[in-house]
């Protein structure tokens, strides 16, 4: 056989093919290794520290010169148009759009005032505006504690540190308004030195440590949830701990269901208020949405909070999360169809399909106590006793709980829709007992007629027929506006002076 060097000589074509085959390998290699250093180059230019910040800076643009790209992805929060079948984060008044709301929480700020969150951005607008937080001579309902504060700014982790969660807590919301003006961000969830999550709210520290947790071992696929849930959870007000203090808690000692925590409530006798129709010591929902999260089919699959809401993105070699925080139906491409490869399309139609049903049985909760709330008032007029009506009214307390905890979790219908069926059908079976119950009871009164409703057809219409005078009330909340802004402005800025 002829050595390799004679068939080139016989051949010298081979030679040619085998200089420009090494040629081109070379090249492909040196494109490869050029790219690579590259990249690392941009990443490690993209966060090298650039501005040095304290631990607990509640300023987001500071954070912003060192992370560019989560910054300019946070901005984008200021849209406020995207509108889904259920919410989205478009301006929209729930109780215009169903005033039935107005005599659920008939009594509660909540028929005041209630409207969609416009995302984390607009935090601190929101919350000063709401009715709901009253205003020093609202004389329907005092001002809000402090403790309104808590979820609305990178500002409150910041004081804490400073003077303690329960002095905190302390007082009406409007004392600590000067100090509260950052909205939403990075050192709500992040360590300023190490960027690593973190959790900033003792309330989910304390409810951990309650269930013998320790959250300090959670993976940092269980942090990517665990940031979300120091606020997105249902909780209450404990005005026992600290002598009035309005303590943020979550009822989660006993489990973090709807069940286990009704059960919680009822041990230790708590209601958030009582219903001016039907004198019910009622339950009032926050928004459960991880407490949902974790009974749906995502969180089984290991998926968190951030993977469908902060997906990650690429941009010029560098991987990092989206920091505009929204519905994923405003981002399937990156959110769904990363594991779902269905047209678009079809993926909205299947959350559709499960809302419209899920939000169809809710409907018919919310009807049927609106009646048991008027009937209850009937029984009342007509002479029912206390031990009469406390087996009914703690039916009518457990079905509304469930409404409200089905309703008030954010894409709950989504999250667990099983789940969220489930709740709404045990409130209708126990509104239902409420009905008949009352039924019975009326009867004996000879009343055996359906009792009237007013007329309900509008939020105007339900606001009047609870007694509540919106003119005044929103009137005095523009007054209490129009002179503590400007006054919290130039403490902020004379605060911001100081930084400098």
């Amino acid at each position: 056989m002829k050595s390799f060097s004679e068939q080139i000589k016989e051949r010298p074509w081979k030679g040619w093919i085998l200089f420009f085959g090494t040629m081109l390998v070379v090249f492909l290699l040196g494109l490869l290794a050029s790219s690579v250093i590259e990249r690392r180059a941009e990443a490690q230019f993209a966060y090298t520290p650039k501005s040095d910040y304290p631990s607990w800076e509640p300023r987001n643009e500071r954070w912003g010169k060192n992370f560019p790209r989560e910054w300019e992805s946070y901005q984008k929060t200021k849209d406020t148009s995207f509108r889904s079948y259920v919410n989205g984060n478009a301006p929209i008044d729930f109780l215009e759009r169903d005033p039935k709301l107005v005599i659920l929480w008939a009594g509660y700020a909540f028929s005041k005032d209630y409207s969609q969150g416009r995302g984390h951005l607009w935090a601190i607008d929101d919350i000063r505006k709401t009715l709901r937080t009253g205003a020093p001579y609202d004389t329907a309902q005092s001002p809000q504690p402090n403790t309104c504060w808590t979820c609305k700014s990178p500002d409150v982790p910041r004081m804490m540190e400073k003077m303690g969660p329960m002095a905190f807590y302390k007082g009406k919301w409007q004392t600590k308004g000067h100090e509260i003006v950052n909205p939403i961000g990075c050192a709500d969830c992040h360590d300023s030195k190490t960027m690593d999550l973190r959790i900033t709210r003792p309330a989910l520290i304390e409810a951990y440590q309650r269930q013998g947790k320790d959250i300090t071992k959670a993976t940092h696929q269980e942090m990517r949830s665990l940031v979300c849930a120091q606020c997105h959870v249902e909780y209450y007000f404990d005005k026992h701990k600290y002598e009035g203090v309005a303590y943020l808690t979550l009822p989660w000692d006993k489990g973090a269901n709807v069940d286990s925590i009704e059960k919680y409530y009822d041990n230790i006798g708590f209601s958030d208020w009582e219903h001016k129709i039907s004198k019910t010591p009622m339950l009032k929902a926050q928004h459960p949405d991880f407490e949902l999260y974790n009974m749906g089919i995502h969180a089984n699959r290991g998926l968190a909070c951030a993977d469908c809401h902060m997906p990650y993105r690429s941009e010029g070699g560098v991987k990092y999360t989206d920091h505009h925080i929204q519905s994923p139906l405003n981002n399937i491409a990156n959110s769904c169809q990363v594991c779902h490869r269905e047209e678009t399309a079809k993926l909205v139609d299947n959350v559709y399909e499960r809302q419209r049903k899920v939000n169809e049985i809710r409907d018919q909760l919310e009807l049927q106590l609106v009646h048991a709330h008027y009937e209850a008032k009937a029984a009342w007029d007509k002479g029912a006793t206390k031990e009469q009506m406390k087996p009914i009214l703690t039916l009518i307390r457990h079905a509304q709980w469930r409404w409200d905890f089905a309703a008030a979790g954010h894409g709950s219908s989504f999250h667990a829709p099983l789940e969220t069926s489930r709740i709404i059908a045990t409130g209708l079976e126990r509104v239902g007992d409420a009905r008949r119950q009352l039924s019975r009871l009326l009867a004996g009164y000879g009343i055996t007629q359906d009792v009237p409703i007013p007329d309900i057809s509008t939020k105007a219409k339900a606001q009047e027929a609870i007694g509540l005078q919106m003119a005044k009330l929103t009137a005095d909340k523009k007054i209490f506006l129009d002179k503590t802004i400007p006054i919290w402005l130039q403490k902020s800025q004379e605060r911001e002076n100081n930084y400098k």
